[in-house]
Protein backbone atom coordinates (compact mmCIF):
# COMPACT_ATOMS: atom_id res chain seq x y z
CA UNK A 1 0.00 0.00 0.00
CA UNK A 2 1.40 3.27 -1.08
CA UNK A 3 1.81 6.46 1.23
CA UNK A 4 0.65 9.70 1.13
CA UNK A 5 2.33 12.64 1.13
CA UNK A 6 1.00 13.90 4.92
CA UNK A 7 1.98 11.00 6.32
CA UNK A 8 5.73 11.09 5.02
CA UNK A 9 5.70 14.63 6.33
CA UNK A 10 4.01 13.61 9.71
CA UNK A 11 6.54 10.84 10.35
CA UNK A 12 9.58 13.50 9.56
CA UNK A 13 8.24 15.89 11.52
CA UNK A 14 8.03 13.44 14.33
CA UNK A 15 11.73 12.74 14.47
CA UNK A 16 12.58 16.26 13.35
CA UNK A 17 10.36 18.42 15.66
CA UNK A 18 12.22 21.18 14.52
CA UNK A 19 11.77 20.45 10.84
CA UNK A 20 10.52 22.38 7.56
CA UNK A 21 9.24 20.01 5.21
CA UNK A 22 7.77 19.78 1.56
CA UNK A 23 6.73 16.79 0.05
CA UNK A 24 5.84 16.74 -3.69
CA UNK A 25 4.04 13.65 -5.12
CA UNK A 26 6.15 13.55 -8.51
CA UNK A 27 4.37 10.99 -10.22
CA UNK A 28 1.04 11.26 -8.81
CA UNK A 29 1.26 7.58 -8.00
CA UNK A 30 1.97 7.96 -3.87
CA UNK A 31 5.01 6.13 -4.96
CA UNK A 32 7.20 8.56 -6.18
CA UNK A 33 8.14 11.58 -3.86
CA UNK A 34 10.79 14.75 -3.69
CA UNK A 35 10.88 15.97 0.40
CA UNK A 36 13.16 19.15 0.89
CA UNK A 37 13.39 19.49 4.95
CA UNK A 38 15.46 22.23 6.59
CA UNK A 39 16.42 21.30 10.21
CA UNK A 40 18.67 22.47 12.77
CA UNK A 41 19.13 18.74 13.80
CA UNK A 42 21.27 18.60 10.56
CA UNK A 43 23.66 20.81 11.63
CA UNK A 44 27.66 19.57 11.62
CA UNK A 45 26.38 16.30 10.05
CA UNK A 46 27.57 15.14 6.83
CA UNK A 47 24.95 14.69 3.97
CA UNK A 48 24.93 10.98 4.33
CA UNK A 49 24.10 11.28 7.90
CA UNK A 50 21.33 13.51 7.21
CA UNK A 51 19.67 11.58 4.66
CA UNK A 52 19.76 8.23 7.32
CA UNK A 53 18.00 10.27 9.88
CA UNK A 54 14.83 11.22 7.71
CA UNK A 55 15.24 7.34 6.52
CA UNK A 56 15.45 6.25 10.11
CA UNK A 57 12.64 8.58 10.58
CA UNK A 58 10.34 6.67 7.97
CA UNK A 59 10.93 3.32 10.03
CA UNK A 60 11.56 1.04 7.59
CA UNK A 61 9.09 1.97 5.12
CA UNK A 62 11.12 2.62 2.31
CA UNK A 63 11.43 -0.10 -0.71
CA UNK A 64 8.10 -1.19 0.80
CA UNK A 65 5.28 0.77 1.21
CA UNK A 66 7.43 3.83 0.19
CA UNK A 67 9.00 2.91 -3.34
CA UNK A 68 10.96 6.24 -4.44
CA UNK A 69 12.10 9.86 -2.40
CA UNK A 70 14.40 12.22 -3.28
CA UNK A 71 16.13 14.43 -0.64
CA UNK A 72 16.96 17.62 -0.66
CA UNK A 73 18.51 17.90 3.28
CA UNK A 74 19.51 21.48 4.43
CA UNK A 75 20.27 23.42 7.82
CA UNK A 76 18.43 26.69 8.19
CA UNK A 77 19.96 29.68 6.66
CA UNK A 78 21.55 32.89 8.91
CA UNK A 79 19.13 35.59 8.99
CA UNK A 80 21.02 38.97 8.50
CA UNK A 81 21.41 40.96 11.29
CA UNK A 82 19.78 44.13 11.31
CA UNK A 83 22.00 47.55 11.43
CA UNK A 84 22.55 48.81 14.51
CA UNK A 85 21.63 52.86 14.78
Amino acid sequence: MAMSATEIETLIRIALPDALVTVEDLAGDGDHYAARIVSESFRGRSRIQQHQMVFSALGGRMGGALHALALQTSIPEARPQEPTR
